[in-house]
Parts: structure tokens; C-alpha cells; sequence
């Protein structure tokens, strides 16, 4: 069996499969595990360049757990008391807190007792919507349209089915929860999690702030520390990994997927292929003419955002950083307007993960301090080149925005600017869409690409496949992988069978063995 890529899917996978007795081999053409979920040298100092927030702890206890294993033997997690910083203005600053209680009078406080009855009746849509969808469509195998997503919450809960409210733009629907727009836009940025703009993102995709609510934890060492957990558990039980070698061929025999061929022409023979890669790297023909088969193409109107994305060692002052922080633009709409006009905001919002800060802790004076610096930006890395003149303006805009909220920093900071053009380096035949395809329209969740693909024996995972972008959902989607191999070759006899309650667990081989 083999794996393409040892990104956070690919690593699920190559674990879980491992623990079922599989001979897994992983090939990844970078020189370390993780994928997006990496770190780059900035200053000799290391920063997290790929994703930075981590939820649904219990995905990962469980994918532990079924190969007799604990997570917390592996990383290091504590929970985050604050979940988030946010800003508009110098003056004050908004926390959402662990604790759902201390938001609402976080919220309170800052926009008044009306803003905290919204928060509270959106904590409680978002957490229904949750409710409805966990299990039947992130945590299952996908859907191709909603009559089989009926079947699976029941045909007779069509109010449930409506609940999720997908026909219905997330931007319209806060603003039926907060009247205060600096809420509203709060709490629309959970789009750009997957990517999208709230304006064209339905409402459904509100369960992300539940989501985050749920949890945010703190990993030491950041998510590369998790990918090369999930690395050593994979080993743990045989899985072979091969680094800096890349796979250039998926090979098929009988009308079934047989093995790879690597960029140094050496061949592996496998019976399933899963391929950890985005799905649009497939479809232009990247792993051959059969791969470029498997699947269609969603084509560059519906990528997902990309982002310019500073890592820096900068010394900062003024605004009291958090680990995670947000200081928004005063015109949102404007914002998305830019982007699908081709180009980064102007005066854009922006993320900063602060990866020296814990619960408030402050920086010692004049020393450095690791930052990831995010905003959104076109995904048109494979059809404009960004000149010196372009990142030197977009890092001006950066900065302005910083600034209007009372953040310095440093000038001529330290720092490597990832661009659009990066990240298509890096995603080929993306435009360097980070989040594969975008969640625009009530139908964007059916038409991802699912597990299984055009050619038998051939498996997609990923942040860009079902059940979508994120740590936690790169993760579910090796896992549907691995139960989507075992259920096939277990029918061809050439593996045992696995029960899979739910749609979701499995029993870990130590669990087998003992059984």
C-alpha cells in the first residue's frame, strides 16, 4: 500500500492502516513530515508557516487511541484560555474566551447587553448546526447531494435539514444576530477558515465557531510536532517513510490502481494508492495520464482564498498580543471585492499568531519575537507573478492595519514573505488555493472531492478532499481513506474486515489481537 504525501491526511492514514497489519510505504518530495503543516527558518529562528489553530482535540485522541496509543505520550497540549484577540481601533480590544460564559461578558462589555442575547442565541444555532451535520456529513464518508445526507439524519427531521440554514449567506444570518457590525464581521471571519468569503459562504459553515468554542489547544512545537507524532505512531507499527522523493506516476493493471512510480524511477507495487495531494495536482495530469482520470477539475473560479503570509522575528509594541489575534479593516465588503478583482485588500484584516505569547504573557523589551502574519489574497499564484513593488505595497498595507489597532513593528523586520506564487510552488496546479476548493453556494460541500476516486484502488485525503479544510479535517479524511481501503480489499479478501460504528471507529490492532 502506498501513501503520496505525508501530510496531516497521508500520516493519519499510513497510522491507522499500519495498526490494521497493512505494508505501508510513505513518499513525500519534501525532507520532513507535515505538508502545509511545516515550519521554515526565519532569522535561525524556526516559525510555524502552515496552519496554527488546533480543535477537536478528540479526532486526534481517537485516531491515537485506535492504534493503542495516547496522544498525550506523543505532544504536549494545554488548552488556550483565550481563544482569540480582536480589534478594530487602539482603544479596545474583544477576547472570546475557553470559558463560552466569560465571552458573553467579554461581549457584553464591549457592544452591550443586546450584543450578548445575539451571542447567545448564534452559540446556540451554531451549536444545533453542529449537532446536525458532525457525525452524518464531516465525520462520514460524502455525500453527492442532500437526499442521501436526509437518509442519514433521518428523512423525517426535513426541520433539521433546513436548520442548517445552507440556501442562506453567513453574512445575512449574523446580521440577524448582531446589529453591532463589528460582531458580525467577528464572526464571519470563521469563512476564511475554509477559505471562502462570508458573502458567498452559506450559513451552514457558522458551526465552525462552535467548533472553535469547543477547544483550542496548544501544541509545543507547534503542528509540525503533531505531524511528526503522528509520523512515529505510523512507525510504531511498521509504516516505512520515504522523504525528497517524490511520486511522478500512479500505474493501473486490470483496471485497478497497482503502484507508483517515483521521480527516480524506482517502483512500488501496491494494491491502494491514497493520494495526500490536492486533488486539482491529480486532475492536471501530476501523477499521470490515469491519475489525471481519477478525478475532474473545479476549475480556478472556485478555488479558495490564498494569502500573503509574513513569517517574522520582529520586536513589537503597544498592543498587548495574545497567541492568536485579529485586527480587522473598518470595510469587510471591500476586502472579498479586492480579492475577486485579482489583487490582495488594500486595507486588509489580519491574523497574527503570536508564537512566543501564552495567555498574555508579555515579550522581555527589545527582544524578537516569532509572528505569522496572514491576510488573504487571490489564489493566482499560476497566473501572476508578484513583483518586489507588490510585496513591498502589501506589506505597507499590512502594517497600516497593524498600526490602526495600535500594533508596531520593528521597521525592516526580519521576515520571509510567502505569496500566491509560493504557495503554487508548493500546491502545484492550485494558484496556490490553500484550502482546495471554496465553500461558495449551498451546494460547495456535496461537489468536494470525495474518498474515492474515478479508478478503482485510488484514494484522495487532504485538506482539499471531504469532509474539508483544517487540521482536524485532514485528519477525518485519512481516516475515511483508511475505511475506505479496508472496506475494498476486504471485499477483494485481501484484507480483514474492520467494523466501523458510525461511520467513524475501528478497532486498533492491539485491540484485535487481544480480542
Amino acid at each position: 500500500m502506498a501513501i503520496i504525501g505525508a501530510g496531516i491526511g497521508g500520516l493519519t492514514a499510513a497510522a491507522l492502516l499500519a495498526a490494521r497489519g497493512a505494508d505501508v510505504t510513505v513518499v513525500e518530495k519534501a525532507a520532513r513530515p507535515g505538508g502545509k503543516a511545516r515550519q521554515l527558518i526565519v532569522d535561525g529562528a524556526s516559525i510555524d508557516a502552515g496552519p496554527t489553530v488546533f480543535t477537536l482535540r478528540d479526532v486526534f485522541e481517537g485516531i491515537f487511541a485506535a492504534c493503542g496509543a495516547d496522544l498525550a505520550d506523543f505532544v504536549d497540549i494545554r488548552r488556550a484560555d483565550v481563544i482569540a484577540r480582536h480589534a478594530w481601533d487602539p482603544e479596545r480590544h474583544l477576547d472570546l474566551h475557553a470559558d463560552p460564559e466569560l465571552s458573553e461578558q467579554a461581549i457584553g462589555d464591549f457592544a452591550g447587553a443586546s450584543a450578548a442575547a445575539g451571542f447567545r442565541a448564534f452559540r446556540r444555532e451554531a451549536a444545533r448546526i453542529h449537532g446536525i451535520i458532525d457525525r452524518p456529513m464531516m465525520r462520514g464518508s460524502k455525500v453527492s447531494w442532500p437526499l442521501p445526507l436526509m437518509w442519514r439524519i433521518g428523512l423525517w427531521r426535513m426541520g433539521d435539514l433546513l436548520a442548517i440554514r445552507p440556501y442562506e449567506s453567513m453574512w445575512k444570518v449574523l446580521g440577524q444576530h448582531f446589529a453591532d457590525q463589528r460582531l458580525r464581521q467577528l464572526f464571519a471571519r470563521y469563512s476564511t477558515y475554509c477559505g471562502s468569503s462570508p458573502f458567498e459562504t452559506p450559513a451552514t459553515l457558522m458551526l465552525i465557531a462552535h467548533v472553535e468554542a469547543q477547544g483550542v489547544w496548544l501544541i509545543e512545537g507547534g503542528m509540525s510536532a503533531l505531524a511528526g507524532a503522528l509520523m512515529r505512531l505510523g512507525q510504531m507499527h511498521g509504516a516505512k517513510f520515504r522523504f525528497s522523493t517524490g511520486a511522478a506516476l500512479i500505474e493501473t493493471a486490470q483496471g485497478r490502481t497497482s503502484g507508483l512510480i517515483l521521480c527516480n524511477g524506482e517502483r512500488i507495487a501496491a494494491d491502494a494508492v491514497i493520494a495526500n495531494a490536492d486533488p486539482e495536482a491529480l486532475a492536471a495530469g501530476r501523477f499521470g495520464p490515469l491519475g489525471a482520470m481519477a478525478v475532474p477539475s473545479h476549475g480556478v473560479r472556485k478555488r479558495s482564498l490564498s494569502a500573503m503570509v509574513w513569517l517574522a522575528n520582529a520586536r513589537t509594541s503597544g498592543f498587548p498580543l495574545q497567541r492568536h489575534n485579529v485586527f480587522f479593516s473598518p470595510d469587510y465588503a471591500r476586502e472579498f471585492s479586492d480579492i475577486r478583482g485579482g489583487a490582495p485588500p488594500c486595507d486588509p484584516s489580519v491574523y497574527v499568531c503570536a508564537l512566543d505569547r501564552e495567555g498574555g504573557a508579555d515579550v522581555p523589551p527589545g527582544q524578537r519575537e516569532r509572528l505569522q502574519i496572514i491576510v488573504n489574497a487571490p489564489a493566482n499564484g499560476d497566473s501572476h507573478t508578484y513583483t518586489e513593488e507588490e510585496k513591498a505595497r502589501c506589506t505597507q498595507a499590512m502594517m497600516r492595519s497593524l498600526q490602526r489597532c495600535g500594533l508596531e513593528l520593528e521597521e525592516d523586520f526580519p521576515h520571509t514573505l510567502l505569496t500566491p506564487n509560493a504557495f503554487e510552488n508548493f500546491l502545484p496546479s492550485t494558484g496556490g488555493a490553500i484550502y482546495g476548493r471554496a465553500s461558495h453556494g449551498w451546494a460547495a460541500s456535496f461537489l468536494r472531492q470525495g474518498t474515492r476516486t474515478r479508478i478503482p484502488g485510488l484514494y484522495c485525503a487532504g485538506g482539499s478532499t471531504h469532509p474539508g479544510a483544517g487540521v482536524p479535517m485532514a485528519a477525518l479524511s485519512g481516516q475515511l481513506a483508511m475505511q475506505a481501503v479496508v472496506q475494498d480489499l476486504a471485499s477483494m479478501r485481501k484484507f480483514r474486515p474492520v467494523a466501523m460504528a458510525g461511520g467513524m471507529s475501528m478497532r486498533s490492532a492491539n485491540a484485535d489481537a487481544m480480542g
